[in-house]
């Protein structure tokens, strides 16, 4: 499914083009892999309408990539892969590994970084290639519509949940609860199980959802929690959200966002801060740009040990305007999309 050229997503749009196109040669170093399933994520959609420019056009969209190795390019043995291993492909594309940020660890920063599904084509399509050490191994007992939401929404929240520095036994705030939220909230209830954990969300059902997960509390997004958050994450991608949350965050606390651009609509919510009531006391704010290797190994490994499951939704790989549509229409939603490629699941 290609994306020609950006351009505004609704029901009745299609800037999504089903198209035959060669299957792409590993490089050195590179795998070629057989797509089974790819999660849709709120990026995509910031991509196919231009909020995130492509580096070239057409692009292929699609970061959360689950399949199997169909071919290993030169010099790609030492990574360990051989065909027919299960891998997953995430956001993280490629990273130079001697820039400052490389070299302590933050390769997410790394200036050179290459974005799966935006920078390289991804995981919208029967085949894709990655370079072999952008791979991941999949554990076994994972069903692969069920890694896919993991290899963003769960590594990003885990990257975000990392960046607030909270302590067990502090509380913890959520605006949204999609996709990834779901899987923060569960990450908290088990890394930090004396840490209430208070949910704002529009939808009924979503607060619904919140408590019977462990949430605390769950209320609208102006609402007041039953105490001030020592941090709070936001999964939105709107403003109102970041405003209406440092109003309630406790002094010294951090706002971390978990976007990687948010839309205009309601952009004039930021005429609103007041930086005595919601900036002031040492509150701070913290954005979580893109995710390191580490993240995505460290999710997956507790994937499996805290048995972390998103509700998803499998949908047809030709559908996929209809999946980025439903953004727009309904939010991030608390259910995972994932695209269905092909039937090669183990």
């Amino acid at each position: 499914m290609l994306l020609r050229r950006p351009a505004t997503v609704t029901e009745s749009s299609s800037p999504l083009e089903p198209a035959d196109v060669p299957t792409p040669v590993p490089d050195d170093g590179e795998l070629l892999v057989r797509v089974t399933v790819c999660g849709v994520c709120h990026t995509d959609l910031d991509i196919a309408e231009g909020r995130l420019a492509a580096r070239h056009y057409p692009v292929i969209l699609g970061h959360e990539v689950v399949g199997r190795v169909a071919a290993v390019g030169a010099n790609a043995t030492g990574a360990g892969f051989v065909q027919g291993d299960r891998v997953g492909i995430a956001w993280i594309n490629w990273a130079c590994g001697f820039c400052p940020a490389c070299r302590a660890g933050t390769e997410n920063l790394c200036p050179r970084f290459r974005s799966t599904g935006c920078d390289a084509d991804g995981g919208y399509a029967e085949y894709v290639t990655v370079p072999a050490a952008f791979a991941y191994p999949i554990p076994p007992g994972l069903p692969d519509i069920d890694v896919a939401p993991l290899l963003c929404a769960g590594a990003i929240g885990w990257r975000s949940l990392r960046l607030t520095d909270l302590r067990d036994g502090e509380p913890l705030g959520l605006t949204g609860f999609g996709a990834s939220a779901t899987l923060v909230l569960q990450l908290t209830r088990r890394r930090f199980p004396n840490s209430a954990v208070f949910v704002f969300a529009r939808n009924p059902d979503e607060r619904a959802l919140a408590v019977s997960l462990g949430a605390a509390w769950a209320g609208d997004t102006r609402d007041e929690p039953p105490e001030p958050p020592r941090a709070i994450i936001d999964t939105t991608p709107a403003w109102t959200p970041v405003v209406a949350a440092l109003r309630c965050l406790a002094p010294g606390g951090r706002l971390v966002v978990n976007a990687i651009r948010k839309e205009h609509n309601d952009q004039q919510a930021l005429l609103g801060l007041d930086y005595a009531r919601d900036l002031w006391m040492e509150r701070g704010l913290k954005s979580v740009a893109n995710v390191t290797r580490a993240d995505v190994r460290e999710l997956l490994d507790m994937a499996v040990s805290f048995g972390l499951r998103s509700t998803v939704e499998e949908i047809p790989l030709d559908r996929a305007n209809e999946a980025l549509s439903r953004f727009r229409a309904r939010g991030t939603g608390m259910t995972a999309r994932v695209l269905r490629v092909s039937h090669d699941d183990a």
